[in-house]
């Protein structure tokens, strides 16, 4: 009976811990990094243009260490400013989204939208689940698509909130379906097509391998969503955000009231939305300046159909940004992160040394650190195309000296870059920040699933170093 009880209130002392704020989190990362910068030589490639990608790419062995900018007192809240500055055209991405499905939800569109989908759906709503993440992760693993979908987190937070769920199932929803699609690629130009490319390998081959990676992947992340949003709604109490005040998005009512005019066309415009922004990203080079664009004209000329007047549409626009500041500047906070380790020039040279500890170990073990460093490297280098031109041109050479083959350098790559950015705070911020919540909150909800994600990737992993001889 003691043991027992002794058990139980250990169990009530872990639930209890709460993490530290969101800032803390991040500063204490910021500070390590910095140490870093003073441990870490400075180093760097030379690139030099690849033909077969059309892309810059380093010169195997030809790293050399060079003069870096290390970072004093002063130098690192430089650092952070800079780092608002840098990330200037995402903060108003998140600004300018958030106030267009603002003003849907103030003007009754959305929630109007929302009830007839449960009339719909019936008690089947929980379908929107596995539903809106495979159709995600197709995007995401065949197109490349990631930051398209981007404006769709807070549409789909409010969905879920209304549906009975919490923010966090409607971010994951596009998130965790879109970044799970983007690794487990099949037909991504923008990673496994760039990466095979430097590689050396026929691009988009391994395809059956590269799909069942796919389905294995996208099954797993939506079984846990669906188990996660099951869990709180049956007890609201099991949510992560379980008081924790999110106040960004107005309140859903459920109402029987048919739909008015102005409505339909409100989400008829919204549905023009969304193709616009597929036809932009995809056939006129849309970035993320284009998207941040769209959404502000979307939100004035809804707010237009809605039947505001101008002073409205402005005062309701600023009523949007009142409850999302703080998130807004987490992504600010981790560019001035990442700032610090570019002044510093030690992304290289953490590649660099990475690299070596590869030499001379077995064919299974050199396959898994070959995941684990491209783990790593991905906190220190985000961007897929960027992480390919960087590290393929190093990996591709070392899986020769070890005897595995470069498919399995690829897929190494693929894991390593796709899935830790659902994990590290210098890629996740930003998705945080567009669901509002705070990314203490959102690793609660994300490491067991990372972890089995870990798990499967080494599974998978092993499996092509015998698969692709």
């Amino acid at each position: 009976m003691g043991e027992r009880t002794h058990m139980g209130s250990m169990k009530t002392r872990l639930q209890n811990i709460r993490m530290p704020h969101t800032y803390v989190i991040l500063t204490m990362i910021l500070l390590v990094v910095v140490g870093l910068t003073y441990i870490i030589p400075a180093g760097e490639y030379t690139r030099i243009l690849d033909p077969a990608s059309a892309r810059e790419i380093v010169e195997a062995g030809s790293f050399h260490y060079v003069e870096g900018k290390r970072p004093g007192l002063f130098g690192i809240f430089l650092a952070l400013q800079r780092g608002y500055v840098d990330a200037a055209d995402i903060l108003f991405l998140i600004i300018f989204a958030y106030g267009y499905v603002y003003m849907l939800i103030d003007n009754g569109t959305l929630n109007a939208l929302i009830n007839g989908l449960i009339r719909m759906l019936g008690r089947r709503t929980f379908l929107i689940i596995p539903v809106g993440m495979t159709a995600f992760g197709v995007l995401g693993s065949t197109m490349g698509i990631f930051e398209e979908v981007y404006g769709l987190v807070p549409v789909f937070a409010g969905i879920a909130v209304a549906l009975g769920y919490d923010v966090i199932v409607g971010g994951a929803i596009v998130f965790v379906g879109v970044a799970t699609g983007f690794a487990a690629a099949t037909l991504n130009p923008f990673s496994v097509g760039i990466a095979q490319s430097i590689a050396g390998v026929p691009m988009f081959s391994g395809l059956l391998f590269h799909a069942a990676v796919f389905v294995v992947f996208q099954t797993a992340a939506i079984l846990y969503v669906m188990w996660y949003a099951d869990r709180i709604k049956k007890n609201p109490e099991k949510s992560v955000l379980w008081g924790e005040k999110t106040d960004i998005l107005p309140a859903y009512e459920r109402k029987e009231e048919p739909m008015t005019v102005r409505q339909w066309i409100c989400i008829l415009m919204f549905l023009g939305a969304l193709g616009m922004l597929l036809y932009g990203t995809t056939q006129l080079d849309w970035g993320i300046n284009e998207i941040a664009a769209m959404f502000l004209m979307m939100m004035i000329f809804t707010g237009i159909v809605g039947g505001y007047g101008a002073t409205r549409i402005c005062r309701t626009f600023i009523e949007s940004t009142k409850g999302m500041i703080s998130s807004v500047l987490v992504v600010g906070f981790t560019r001035g992160i990442l700032l610090v380790m570019q002044d510093a020039r030690i992304a290289d040279t953490v590649v660099f040394y990475l690299s070596q500890l590869l030499s001379g170990q077995s064919r299974v073990v050199s396959s898994v650190g070959m995941l684990m460093i491209q783990n790593v490297i991905n906190f220190f280098i985000t961007g897929s195309s960027s992480q390919a031109a960087i590290t393929m041109p190093i990996m591709a050479p070392v899986a020769d000296l070890v005897g595995v083959s470069r498919q399995t350098a690829v897929l190494a790559y693929m894991f390593g870059d796709g899935f830790s950015d659902m994990f590290w705070p210098t890629a996740c911020a930003l998705e945080c920040g567009l669901m509002g919540i705070p990314i203490s909150k959102w690793y609660k909800f994300m490491t067991p699933l990372f972890g089995g994600m870990i798990v499967l990737q080494v599974l998978f992993i092993i499996i092509s170093v015998y698969v692709f001889v």
